[in-house]
């Protein structure tokens, strides 16, 4: 017998992020929108709130000061983010990284618990202009000379890299090796000689935060600023980045796709043509019908695919799946409930129109639809695909 029953202690953390979403962080998403930034005043009061009822750094151990949620949780709180702006998320609730968790020694005091307290913002420097989807082709390079490090080379499309405190920057230390032993982490701080944030590239949507081209010339580190070990670093981040796909892009996904559906599912209630409401006429009801059925779809991936990395399984492929289906599904479910607000869907008055805006680049950003679907292919070739991984 499989049991979907879920915990109540599961249940209270999600009504309350719902509640804290709905009243703390909405009624601030049209300001950033406009202003393309998130207001200071405004977000001190908020984010002091989220920590105060435990609500940042979520998906970080409690032993370092987070929430110390297991991977099923994760994606149930990360559902209710996507209810809002990925802007509003990152600096309410907090954008850590996973792989910090590699800091050592000093590293943990200087890095990993100031970002856990929300007292200093980390960026992820990986994505260059010559390597996107196939990210161990990056040219930037390190190189150890004596006791410090020489990093050169471009990042760009870095979020939050014109604000971050410090960066994660990826790099290659034996360009024969490669993603086989030959790429590094390494902590760089900002201000330091040779590291600048050349441009912020403006996008078209994920409107309130920065989009940032960093240039690393000549950029000297301690030989100790290394993230985990030298040689490991695409393996760590392969490694740290399964769950925040899951998360950020499939659990996310289902939120905004879901909040979506329920403005369209009042507005067809509400909304009278040729004298009954709209929700009456069968292509509307097609539109609702399809929305639903996939958000169902793709949140029992989600769901299925966090627990079997809370059972420490081999998801590489699950998530790939995810990837695509909850991005691809996203897109469609938005455009459906512009449909059915016709005129009033394609204004700015409506949340619609930012969500669209946003919700295209999900097939773009860690890995395309088509890249994953490659990864899939190979995954299922290789080793077959067992769907409830039984």
């Amino acid at each position: 017998m499989i049991d979907f029953s879920i915990p109540e202690e599961t249940r209270m953390l999600v009504d309350t992020v719902r509640r804290f979403v709905e009243t703390e962080v909405q009624p601030l998403e049209a300001e950033v929108e406009e202003t393309a930034r998130v207001p200071a005043d405004k977000l001190a009061v908020i984010k002091a709130k989220a920590q105060e009822l435990g609500l940042y750094a979520m998906n970080m151990p409690e032993d370092v000061g987070g929430g110390g949620l297991s991977c099923v949780d994760h994606c149930f709180v990360e559902e209710e983010l996507g209810k809002t702006s990925d802007a509003l998320i990152r600096r309410v609730f907090g954008q850590v990284y996973p792989m910090l968790l590699e800091c050592k020694g000093e590293q943990r005091e200087k890095y990993l618990l100031p970002t856990v307290r929300g007292e200093k913002i980390c960026a992820m420097a990986i994505t260059e202009p010559g390597a996107g989807s196939d990210a161990a082709s990056i040219s930037t390079n390190a190189v150890l000379e004596g006791n410090e490090w020489v990093i050169n080379g471009t990042k760009h499309f870095i979020s939050d890299g014109d604000i971050a405190d410090y960066v994660i920057v990826m790099a290659l230390t034996d360009k024969d090796k490669r993603a086989r032993g030959g790429i590094t982490l390494f902590l760089v701080d900002k201000g330091i000689a040779g590291f600048k944030v050349s441009r912020t590239q403006p996008m078209m949507g994920h409107r309130g935060y920065g989009h940032a081209e960093l240039v690393f010339d000549n950029v000297r580190i301690p030989k100790d600023a290394v993230l985990g070990e030298v040689g490991q670093g695409f393996k760590l981040i392969m490694t740290s980045v399964e769950e925040i796909r899951l998360a950020h892009i499939g659990a996310r996904a289902v939120g905004m796709a879901t909040r979506a559906l329920d403005l369209m599912r009042d507005y067809a209630a509400d909304r009278k043509q040729f004298g009954q409401p709209i929700g009456d006429f069968q292509m509307v009801q097609k539109l609702i019908a399809d929305s639903a059925t996939e958000i169902f779809g793709v949140k029992m991936m989600v769901l299925n695919t966090a627990w079997e990395i809370d059972q420490g399984r081999d998801v590489r492929t699950k998530v790939s799946a995810v990837k695509v289906a909850a991005s691809e599904m996203q897109g469609r479910v938005v455009d459906r409930a512009i449909q059915v607000f016709g005129g009033m869907g394609f204004t700015k008055e409506m949340p619609l129109e930012r969500m669209y805006r946003d919700a295209r680049v999900t097939r773009i950003y860690d890995g395309t639809s088509e890249i994953h679907r490659m990864l899939i292919a190979r995954g299922v070739i290789k080793k077959g695909f067992d769907i409830l991984g039984v």
